[in-house]
């Protein structure tokens, strides 16, 4: 021991290093301690891995595991291709699906193992069609043909199944360019919108049509030889007008079938039913179930071709059937009128039928 200056007794020698020391050693053990237990959580994962990797293999499944490697690129060759079909299905639509096409050539070139030599693109493309169309929606689609149609483009016309294609008169146009509405123009004169590329020719369709005033919807014969640039100076509708109805029955064709209703409307303002044959009309302001409709209502039409019907429903409810004994191909349609004091409007899309009335589709 050595005394100090002011005569106590100073501490020994490497005793404050000694502290350090063991403060040091404290640390160190904590570090060791937390060291441990992420190890003991490793050790848990992997074994509860290697159980699983067990399970699979009794029940027939992996025999064989991917070694887990951190890489900046992923070998797609091997991983099973319907795993990553099924990934892939998630995306969803035609666009999302063609931007995966464009992003690796692995994904949008055609797959020499697949039979039928689609890319991987194309088979998430053909599965979603065909889980989500109904027979009757297949029935309107393009057909895939090899080399001319692709299932992407399928699935982009089926996600636009509805719509206004095609605008006969001169008083009609679509509402800010969207081909899914229209509305009335001009003069108080009518003109006519129809959805040309979903013809109905079997099976039940149902639509909602949005409406602001009085316009008629409905049915009529599907005539793409109609030379649309001819109506573009003058109104059009499909009833009423006899000097169109000779340009009507040329466009005949032998799957018209026995029915002689090629027209036929349901007058928004009056809830009358008007048909022709394109020779002359005929109005039921009668039918069991007539009601008018006003702007802001929904009016679902229901074409039921197993039975030969059209239906009417107004803000989902069932108005009644309006005709029946309907046979052959329909497209849908819509007159229009500009009134000075509303000016008629539609949109339209697919519906979801009222569950009281779903059974009527079978």
């Amino acid at each position: 021991m050595k005394s100090s200056q002011d005569g106590g007794v100073a501490e020994p020698r490497g005793r404050g290093r000694v502290a350090e020391l063991e403060s040091e050693i404290a640390k160190l053990r904590q570090e060791n301690a937390q060291l441990r237990q992420r190890a003991g959580g490793i050790a848990a994962l992997e074994s509860e891995n290697e159980q699983l990797r067990r399970r699979a293999q009794q029940q027939g499944g992996i025999h064989e595991v991917l070694p887990v490697v951190v890489t900046t690129a992923v070998d797609l060759s091997r991983l099973d291709t319907s795993l990553v079909t099924q990934i892939s299905s998630f995306l969803g639509t035609a666009r999302e699906l063609l931007s995966l096409a464009l992003a690796c050539k692995s994904f949008g070139w055609r797959q020499p193992v697949s039979t039928l030599n689609w890319s991987l693109v194309e088979e998430v493309a053909r599965q979603t069609v065909c889980s989500r169309a109904t027979d009757a929606e297949m029935s309107s689609l393009p057909r895939y043909v090899s080399g001319s149609t692709t299932w992407l483009s399928i699935l982009h016309r089926y996600e636009h199944l509805l719509m206004f294609d095609v605008l006969l008169g001169s008083y009609i146009e679509h509402r800010n360019g969207d081909r899914t509405a229209v509305c009335a123009t001009g003069d108080i004169l009518v003109s006519t919108a129809v959805s040309g590329s979903y013809v109905m020719s079997l099976g039940a369709h149902y639509a909602e049509f949005l409406i602001t005033g009085r316009p008629y919807i409905g049915i009529a014969r599907p005539m793409p030889g109609l030379n649309a640039c001819a109506y573009q100076e003058e109104e059009f509708s499909f009833i009423g007008d006899d000097f169109l109805y000779p340009d009507f029955r040329a466009q005949r064709t032998d799957d018209w079938g026995d029915s002689d209703v090629h027209a036929c409307e349901f007058n928004c303002g009056d809830g009358a039913m008007i048909l022709t044959d394109w020779d002359d009309e005929e109005i039921d302001d009668d039918w069991e179930g007539r009601e008018s409709c006003r702007s802001g209502d929904t009016v679902g039409m229901l074409l039921n071709l197993d039975r030969g019907t059209l239906t009417v429903y107004r803000n989902n409810r069932r108005l009644g059937v309006i005709k029946d004994g309907l046979s052959g191909p329909y497209c849908w349609h819509v007159s229009l009128v500009n009134r000075p004091l509303v000016t008629d409007e539609v949109s339209i899309k697919r519906g979801t039928l009222p569950n009281s009335d779903r059974e009527a589709r079978n």
